[in-house]
């Protein structure tokens, strides 16, 4: 709790000071926009954290969500599925995809950061072939005005992408911090070992976080479809994964497992979102967008790792 209050309070003397320099940070255009992206960063990187917390990596996200976000445009437009069905085809298919993380970490003993690595790069490159290499866009493909109120409207003028990531934290935080399912994830990333010999299924722990982060990546990538209009196969998604990962250990989820929550997660997507509107808000070139956001994930592991090592001192 203490790592989740002093990012908080971090972001509070950020926002005020974001404030103090330009009042339109507290505009309500500007929340309203601050409040969508938090949306739709934030459910990804909830995903990307308990991955983390399993002392896993997925370095596939933003690849996922472009290849996520196409077969939603191809299956409304060309193969002309009822909308239902292309959205739970666009779910199931990066649900599979972190099943296959899974099976390939737990069963055949590769390395997350190298199964993941390789993710990114197919199915980046899939996306691309299948389209053409062309951006697509959905036109008047049928239910795509009752999606797009769905992905990108609003409830009672909050952002409907802001409004379904709430509903995920809640449901997150009680499956992480009040179930056994979640304890499990805790003691495989603390010490995947003893959590075996304690009689946890670790491989069907770290399996199934894979699934659950591909559930997560693929509600995300429908989002961003329809914030987008249309899905360039070549941008879409592009270094989205080291925001899920920025936002996760500024949010205290530490790289060695064991370690993380999901209002931690919440303040650091919080964070950067607000990080990245300072820049645009203050005139600062855009262009050190990453060096901003770079910058700050080497704060939060050094932090981590002082952390550590006084804890082992003691």
């Amino acid at each position: 709790m203490k790592k989740e209050l002093g990012i908080f309070i971090l972001l509070v003397i950020l926002c005020a000071v974001t404030g103090f320099e330009n009042p339109r940070f507290f505009s309500r255009v500007n929340l309203v926009d601050t409040a969508n992206l938090i949306g739709l960063f934030g459910i990804f990187s909830i995903g990307a954290g308990i991955v983390i917390i399993t002392s896993g990596i997925d370095l596939s996200v933003g690849s996922m969500i472009a290849l996520n976000g196409m077969l939603s445009v191809i299956a409304l437009t060309q193969w002309h599925l009822p909308w239902p069905v292309a959205v739970l085809f666009a779910l199931a298919v990066p649900m599979v995809l972190g099943l296959a993380h899974g099976v390939l970490i737990t069963k055949i003993k590769m390395q997350p950061f190298i199964v993941t690595l390789c993710g990114l790069l197919i199915y980046r490159g899939v996306a691309r072939f299948i389209s053409n290499d062309m951006t697509r866009g959905f036109g008047d493909a049928e239910g795509f005005p009752t999606l797009q109120q769905w992905a990108s409207g609003t409830l009672w003028g909050v952002p409907m992408p802001f409004v379904y990531l709430i509903i995920i934290s809640v449901i997150m935080w009680l499956v992480l911090h009040r179930s056994v399912y979640g304890r499990y994830l805790f003691a495989v990333g603390r010490n995947e070992e003893s959590a075996r010999f304690s009689g946890v299924n670790t491989k069907l722990v770290v399996g199934s976080a894979y699934v659950l982060a591909g559930l997560l990546t693929g509600i995300s990538g429908i989002l961003f479809a329809f914030y987008t209009n249309d899905v360039s196969p070549s941008t879409q998604g592009n270094f989205y994964e080291l925001y899920g990962i920025a936002a996760a250990v500024l949010g205290g989820c530490s790289l060695r497992g064991g370690e993380g929550s999901i209002l931690g997660i919440l303040i650091g997507v919080t964070l950067l979102q607000v990080l990245e509107n300072l820049v645009n808000l203050l005139g600062i070139p855009s262009s050190l967008n990453f060096a901003v956001m770079g910058g700050v994930v080497l704060v939060g592991v050094l932090a981590d790792e002082l952390i550590q090592n006084a804890r082992r001192k003691k």
